[in-house]
């Protein structure tokens, strides 16, 4: 069977691997002229590092990553630490795969290297998919060069303005959050060698957030920060930031924020307006359907985004290998994944709110129950995080890796 992908980032490799490795025949499409990855840093949990380490990957994925020891939680005013739930070993035992971070750069030099070695994958870039036609013949792609390609089915994989699903099911009119996110990496030998902890951490404060952690092996600090405002409404990743302004927007907070910012370089400070969108009710139609931000665009506050298009993409492959036909196996596909991916967004939503506590009132109610649960039973708050960590998709009967340690 001949599969057909329109997009070849996170989720578009992964999906054409998975599926090589099922042992279909795969044609990526995929519109930049060059193969690369814009961005700054992604957290590969445990429930994505187990699909890399399917596909081979594991050992690329231990070269390129940072394993965090703990992920904590502080008062971005004070720096103030509310709680810190261990990882590094902890979740491993625990879940039986690390927690990474990673250049998203670097994410994708793995996967497009495995993709290069797959005889199984035709990659074709400079190839945008602008339209296609579904009928008993298969699928077929025109490309904007004027040209068509042919195969049984079509993933679209072509991100949060993707062309597949403004074919299926038109043009969808996301909402504005109201909030601007700011992405800057620092070079590590720029700041105070212990400013900032090998740590997944979440600086909260008045109308905003802030998240920090080490990328490439350590050689870089991510920086992310959320700021409440209306007068920027432009989503996408390569608007050119300015560091003064992030300096204001940040200037009631803590000096290791400060001392963190000082050290960027304009060159690499980015800002972009988050949008919301809900769940899509539909992602599939015929033998076309949809994986990661085509169908599930999520806010970047689960740290999830990029697991749930790896998890799409294991999915995917299966229904496809199991079912043979692409129209049973789609649909099998969406009910597998759509309940868990909504979850994942709502509670992406939920975060936007929890972070971001000004008045003594709001950070004792939201903040105090968790550092007294934190303080009686360490570890404790990984529990909430069970159900998204522990999840294997690549399980047979898809159950918790908990479970399957037990039995």
């Amino acid at each position: 069977m001949h599969i057909l992908v329109a997009g070849a980032g996170i989720g578009g490799l992964t999906a054409a691997l998975a599926l090589a490795e099922k042992g279909f025949r795969v044609s990526i499409f995929e519109r930049s002229p060059e193969l690369g990855e814009v961005g700054a840093g992604l957290q590969i949990a445990a429930n994505g590092t187990r699909v890399l380490e399917k596909l081979g990957l594991g050992k690329a994925l231990d070269e390129i990553g940072f394993k965090p020891q703990a992920a904590t939680l502080r008062l971005g005013d004070t720096g103030r630490v509310i709680f810190s739930n261990p990882l590094g070993q902890v979740a491993f035992d625990r879940y039986g795969a690390w927690y990474y971070h990673v250049h998203r750069a670097d994410l994708h030099r793995i996967l497009a290297a495995a993709v290069s070695q797959s005889p199984l994958i035709d990659l074709r870039l400079g190839a945008t998919v602008e339209a296609f036609v579904d009928d008993e013949a298969g699928v077929t792609v025109s490309l904007t060069d004027g040209t068509h390609a042919s195969g049984e089915a079509l993933i679209g994989a072509d991100g949060i303005h993707s062309v597949i699903r403004e074919g299926l099911f038109g043009v969808e009119h996301p909402r504005f959050t109201g909030n601007v996110a700011w992405r800057l990496l620092v070079p590590t030998k720029k700041i105070p060698s212990d400013l900032i902890s090998p740590h997944a951490t979440v600086w909260t404060g008045p109308q905003g957030h802030a998240v920090t952690y080490y990328v490439r092996g350590g050689e870089l600090v991510n920086f992310v920060g959320v700021i409440e405002r209306r007068d920027w409404q432009v989503e996408g990743w390569l608007e050119a930031g300015d560091l003064s302004e992030l300096r204001r927007d940040f200037a009631p907070w803590c000096e290791t924020i400060h001392t963190l910012i000082e050290a960027g370089d304009e060159q690499a400070c980015f800002k972009w307006a988050l949008f919301d969108r809900d769940p899509l009710k539909n992602w599939t139609m015929g033998r076309v359907t949809l994986l990661g931000d085509a169908c599930h665009p999520m806010l970047p506050f689960m740290a999830q985004g990029a697991c749930m298009a790896i998890e799409d993409a294991w999915s995917l492959a299966t229904w496809l290998s199991e079912l043979k036909d692409p129209k049973a196996a789609f649909v099998a596909y969406e009910v597998e994944r759509s309940k868990r991916t909504g979850r994942v967004q709502m509670a992406a939503r939920a975060n936007a709110k929890r972070f971001h506590k000004g008045a003594l009132a709001g950070k004792l109610a939201t903040y105090g129950p968790m550092w007294l649960a934190a303080k009686l039973v360490p570890g404790i708050l990984n529990k909430p995080f069970d159900w998204i960590y522990d999840y294997d998709v690549t399980s047979p009967s898809g159950k918790s890796v908990q479970k399957a340690l037990v039995e």
